[in-house]
C-alpha cells in the first residue's frame, strides 16, 4: 500500500470491521453490514474480537514488565482502539518504541494522529506479506534497533494469510531479523472441527476472499525454531488471564470460568528466540 490510496466505503476493510464489533465508530454502513451477519447469524461470536484484544494487552504488559524488551513491531496493527501497544508498553516503560503495521489507508489518517502525540511512535503503511519492505522501511529503520530484541507482534494477522502466501516464512523472516531474546506474540483463528468454525470461516472467505483457521499444531508449526513459553497455545481468554475477576476470570491458582464456544476459536501463544 502506498500513502496515495484512499479510503473506499463502499468495500468492507477487515480493519474496520474489527473496529465495530469493538463497538468502535471508525468504520461504514458496508463494514457494519459484515459485522452485523456475525452478531445475528453467530451469537457470542464477537466474543472473539474482544478475547484477542485482551490478550494482546495483556501480551505486551508481559513483555514490558518482565523483559527488558523496549521495542515493539505490531504488525497489522488494525485501526487504533483502547489501550493500543505503545500506551500500555510506555506505561510500564515509557521509553517503549512501537512500529505499526496495516495496509488499510485509514488506519494511515488515524495513525498521523498518534505520530503528532507521541514521538516514539511510527505507523508504515505496508503489507505483512511483504516483510522486507517493512524492514526497509525509513520509520523502521529510524526507531527500531535490530541489534537489540525487538518484540514482534502477530495478533490476529497470520490467519488473513492463505497457505499459498507461507505465513510460516513470513514468521522466519522476521526471526533472522531480530537477535536472541526477541519476543513473537501470535494470535489466530483456531479451527474447533465444528458447525461454528466452519460457518465464521465460511462468512470471512466469502466477504474478503481470504481466512484460514488453523489447528494448534498448525499455529505451532509457523513458530517453528522458537522457544514456545508457558501456557503454550492456548484459547486467548486463558493466555495469562489477570489476577481479578473481569472478562477473563479469576487466575493463579483458581479455576478460570467455562470458556464459551467462541471464545476457543481464538488462540494466543508468546514465543522466545533462544
Amino acid at each position: 500500500m502506498t500513502e496515495g490510496l484512499s479510503i473506499d466505503p463502499t468495500k468492507p476493510s477487515i480493519a474496520r470491521v474489527y473496529d465495530y464489533l469493538l463497538g468502535g465508530k471508525d468504520n461504514y454502513a458496508v463494514d457494519r453490514e459484515v459485522g452485523d451477519v456475525f452478531k445475528r447469524d453467530l451469537p457470542g461470536s464477537v466474543a472473539i474480537a474482544f478475547a484477542n484484544r485482551a490478550a494482546l494487552t495483556r501480551a505486551v504488559r508481559e513483555i514490558a514488565t518482565t523483559t527488558g524488551v523496549r521495542q515493539f513491531i505490531d504488525l497489522g496493527s488494525g485501526l487504533p482502539t483502547a489501550d493500543n501497544v505503545h500506551e500500555v508498553a510506555q506505561r510500564h516503560a515509557p521509553e517503549s518504541r512501537v512500529i505499526y503495521v496495516d495496509t488499510d489507508p485509514q488506519v494511515l489518517v488515524h495513525g498521523r494522529a498518534l505520530l503528532e502525540r507521541n514521538e516514539h511512535t511510527r505507523v508504515v503503511a505496508a503489507d505483512v506479506r511483504e516483510p522486507e519492505a517493512i524492514r526497509n522501511h525509513p520509520d523502521t529503520v529510524e526507531l527500531i534497533d535490530f541489534e537489540q530484541p525487538v518484540a514482534v507482534m502477530f495478533s490476529a494477522i497470520l490467519h488473513h494469510v492463505n497457505d499459498e502466501e507461507d505465513p510460516a516464512a513470513i514468521v522466519r523472516y522476521w526471526k533472522d531479523q531480530v537477535p536472541s531474546g526477541s519476543y513473537f506474540f501470535v494470535s489466530h483463528f483456531r479451527s474447533g472441527n465444528n458447525a461454528e468454525t466452519a460457518e465464521a470461516e465460511t462468512v470471512l472467505q466469502q466477504t474478503f476472499g481470504r481466512g484460514r483457521w488453523r489447528t494448534d499444531e498448525e499455529i505451532l508449526a509457523l513458530l517453528d525454531g522458537l522457544e514456545i513459553l508457558e501456557p503454550g497455545v492456548v484459547p486467548a481468554s486463558l493466555w495469562h488471564p489477570d489476577e481479578v475477576t473481569g472478562t477473563d476470570g479469576p487466575w493463579r491458582g483458581q479455576a478460570p470460568r467455562e470458556l464459551t464456544v467462541w471464545e476457543h476459536l481464538i488462540a494466543a501463544t508468546l514465543a522466545r528466540k533462544p
